[in-house]
């Protein structure tokens, strides 16, 4: 049984890497601030699955305050590792707040990696984003891709804390893994997210609002697959970058036809032009994480999105409220 410090607990994927490790035994200490970035009951839901579970201690506490790292001095057990998977998310929102990016993605990960050289925590797993790679090169990125052009405040906030994160291993021989998450989806997932909201506006009967002609494509990863992911690379990296997620590809012209068939209904798509921040094509070379980690996604595309379908009826009662920007 080893400690773990789990930031972003009532997130998409922390809730289920928060899952995973309580399974496995382990302890788990996570901390949310449950931001109201998006629907707030969206997050509860999450956490609510993890407060009963033994091994589970909740810290409601923002990363992005410095004075975050004394009060948690004294609080914690010796960590096997740090987790850092609070952010805030979203690319087109990111243009219109940029500084909530940088003290939650930038400077909270700064604190992160403070915390983890004053306690000596032998593992730091950041997450990053596949929103680096911008429209530079050709699909599918690996990562010696270009990352020095971001197209969003968004991407420029991870950009920042991947190179916190190498200062902190040079300086301090802090064992660092970061992972650049492609595109996730599944059941509770982000509100803001595509799958969710397409879900939601074909089975209520809502307008379905496309960006650009709807033939851009995506990589899409089942977030159990990424939090397995996620937990293979707590192994010993030295400092080390790994795509996860994208595997399987789809328009998203075709997720909508996936879609219709899954919930019987006929989408009423309405197409809008193209946001600047948006990439035509997202699509992950994940290699590196089969060769060097061993990850292997294991859920299909079709399964995935069947989960999510059936979790949104089954939930439909609330989950039909919840905002989708």
């Amino acid at each position: 049984m080893s400690n773990y410090l789990l930031t972003g607990a009532a997130g998409f994927i922390g809730a289920r890497v928060a899952h995973f490790l309580l399974a496995d035994g382990h302890q788990v200490f996570g901390i949310d601030n449950l931001n109201p970035v998006y629907d707030v009951r969206m997050k509860e839901y999450r956490l609510k699955g993890l407060l009963d579970q033994p091994g589970f201690t909740f810290i409601r506490d923002d990363i992005s305050d410095k004075s975050l790292i004394g009060r948690l001095n004294g609080a914690l057990p010796p960590l096997e590792g740090i987790i850092n998977l609070a952010a805030i998310a979203g690319v087109r929102a990111s243009t219109s707040d940029p500084w909530s990016y940088l003290n939650t993605n930038t400077l909270g990960a700064l604190n992160m990696l403070e915390l983890a050289r004053q306690h000596a925590v032998p593992k730091f797993i950041q997450a990053s984003t596949s929103s680096l790679y911008g429209n530079e090169g050709q699909p599918p990125h690996n990562e010696q891709a270009s990352t020095d052009h971001p197209l969003a405040p968004y991407a420029a906030s991870k950009k920042g804390a991947e190179a916190f994160c190498y200062a902190y291993h040079h300086l301090y021989g802090l064992d660092v893994s970061i992972l650049r998450y492609f595109t996730v989806y599944g059941p509770a997932g982000r509100p803001d997210m595509v799958m969710f909201r397409f879900c939601q506006w074909i089975a209520e009967g809502r307008p379905v609002v496309t960006t650009g002609n709807g033939e851009q494509s995506r990589g899409f990863t089942y977030v159990d697959d990424i939090a397995r992911g996620t937990l293979l690379a707590l192994q010993p990296a030295g400092y080390d970058i790994f795509n996860l997620g994208g595997h399987e590809v789809i328009t998203i012209n075709a997720l909508i036809h996936m879609l219709e068939d899954l919930l019987g209904k006929k989408a009423d798509v309405r197409y809008i032009p193209s946001h600047p921040a948006d990439v035509f094509s997202n699509v992950a070379d994940v290699s590196k994480a089969q060769r060097v980690l061993g990850w292997q996604p294991q859920v299909s595309l079709t399964e995935g999105v069947s989960r999510l379908v059936n979790w949104y009826l089954a939930e439909r009662a609330w989950a039909k409220d919840v905002a989708t920007p």
